[in-house]
């Protein structure tokens, strides 16, 4: 992989520019709290960001935002805690967020919990791959929106915003996609599930980069439950992203 540690500082302004935009925002009830892990753990994204996009990217796979138990503590897209410390060997401890919600406090990688999506998708590209280096060589993994939502100890994703507010934080994570996928000169968007790849369709669709839509991997998806690897990688393969 050749480095070219420019890709990575674009990454990194654009980075603290999409969260000091989305600062501003309020979102009404039945949110309770919302988290961003671009303020409290910004140690492990930006160690992400230094170690990891330090070269184009052919292919950048995209989720919606962050897992409770991934990124929310990890501070990584799709951050499983054994993932992002054993595989990608970042563990850098979070602060404190100024709000915290005390139905899901931040407990950084002393949770216990394990985020399945990140599980799969990490645990699939580890299988493929000998290490992180030959993943990154040649890929990214990212997420649309870096906030998380909540109303109590529930997940409330992006898709279930009003209206109004949705379209003031849809503005912001598309600019942001779009400096993303063009730093990282990639060829192919490959959405992590239906909202990714909606919304990668509109924030690119004045671009030459191919989009592409593999199965979700959450638990709450039968069919990832059936085999969510195998399925995911003949997905890859019809598109003829891998061989």
């Amino acid at each position: 992989m050749e480095r070219d540690a420019g890709i990575a500082e674009k990454l990194i302004a654009a980075a603290r520019q999409l969260s000091t935009r989305l600062a501003t925002l309020r979102f009404a009830p039945p949110v309770t709290h919302v988290y961003d892990p671009l303020t409290y753990a910004w140690e492990a994204h930006e160690s992400y960001l230094r170690r990891y996009a330090a070269a184009p990217a052919r292919v950048v796979f995209l989720g919606m935002n962050p897992g409770p138990f991934g990124m929310v503590q990890s501070g990584v897209p799709f951050g499983e805690i054994a993932a992002v410390r054993d595989w990608l060997r970042i563990d850098c401890a979070p602060q404190r967020p100024a709000l915290e919600n005390p139905w899901r406090p931040i407990e950084g990688f002393a949770c216990r919990r394990s985020e399945v999506s990140g599980r799969r998708l990490w645990g699939l590209f580890r299988e493929r791959f000998a290490n992180a280096e030959s993943f990154f060589a040649d890929h990214f993994v990212a997420n649309y929106c870096p906030l998380a939502f909540f109303e109590r100890a529930r997940n409330l994703t992006p898709d279930k915003l009003p209206a109004a507010e949705a379209a003031v934080l849809q503005a912001a994570c598309d600019a942001h996609l779009r400096t993303l996928v063009m730093a990282l000169q990639a060829e192919w968007l490959i959405a992590v599930g239906g909202f990714a790849e909606a919304r990668a369709t509109q924030a690119l669709a004045d671009t030459d980069v191919r989009i592409g839509r593999i199965l979700h991997p959450s638990p709450a998806s039968p069919a990832a439950n059936r085999g969510w690897a195998e399925a995911a990688t003949r997905q890859l393969r019809a598109l003829a992203v891998w061989d």
